[in-house]
């Protein structure tokens, strides 16, 4: 995954699912080229093929389990979202929250698979206990401001400078309530390696405009 980066998860937002999904993540594609900057989107497990025979940019999984391919009736096998074109996962979201033990095992599956992995967390002490687990990235993203219009890197931004102090070797990413240009700025002068947003781009009244606000503060 090239940094800075902007993932967009598409969450299960009435509208970033099922066909709404591919036009999104072509709009997030088409700006991406545009802008020339980094920009993935995380799908849902059902989107994720159509996603990726759509856009050339990295498509994630929203979450994986830490199980092969078998005797494993709802659970999300990382060989199979590799199958279908996913390029990395989004693992421990405060809305899919793991024990660390299944978060361990899940991202050791997944690197194996050759899948990227953002491993969420909630708080620094959090962060820093996520970062042993082995991901290629660690998203901070206090629960209180996801889905809100206050970012961290405004609200708390000493939230930002103790994880990315506590975490030398792992990118740290910025989530939870950016969605402008100065959120952004702030995060990246805090050391932060890029932004999960959700909200900001799945509920814009224009989607493309408001990525490419994002990607202005990278």
């Amino acid at each position: 995954m090239k940094l800075p980066v902007i993932i967009v998860n598409f969450k299960a937002t009435q509208g970033a699912v099922g066909a709404a999904a591919v036009r999104l993540a072509k709009i997030c594609d088409r700006v991406a080229k545009q802008t020339k900057a980094s920009v993935a989107v995380a799908v849902q497990a059902t989107d994720l093929a159509a996603v990726a025979k759509a856009v050339s940019i990295p498509v994630l999984a929203q979450h994986v389990d830490p199980v092969d391919l078998g005797s494993y009736t709802g659970h999300v096998p990382p060989r199979l979202v590799k199958m279908h074109g996913a390029a990395g996962t989004l693992l421990n979201h405060s809305e899919h929250r793991l024990p660390k033990d299944v978060l361990r095992n899940a991202i050791r599956k997944a690197r194996a698979e050759g899948l990227w992995v953002c491993a969420c967390a909630n708080t620094p002490a959090d962060a820093a206990a996520v970062a042993k687990l082995g991901p290629d990235a660690v998203a901070i993203e206090p629960p209180e401001l996801i889905g809100g219009t206050v970012s961290v890197s405004v609200a708390h931004p000493s939230i930002l400078t103790r994880t990315t102090h506590a975490i030398k070797k792992i990118p740290v990413l910025c989530g939870a309530g950016v969605h402008t240009t100065q959120d952004v700025i702030i995060a990246r002068k805090l050391h932060t390696k890029g932004i999960l947003v959700a909200s900001g781009i799945t509920k814009a009244k224009n989607p493309a405009k408001a990525l490419r606000e994002l990607i202005a503060g990278l």
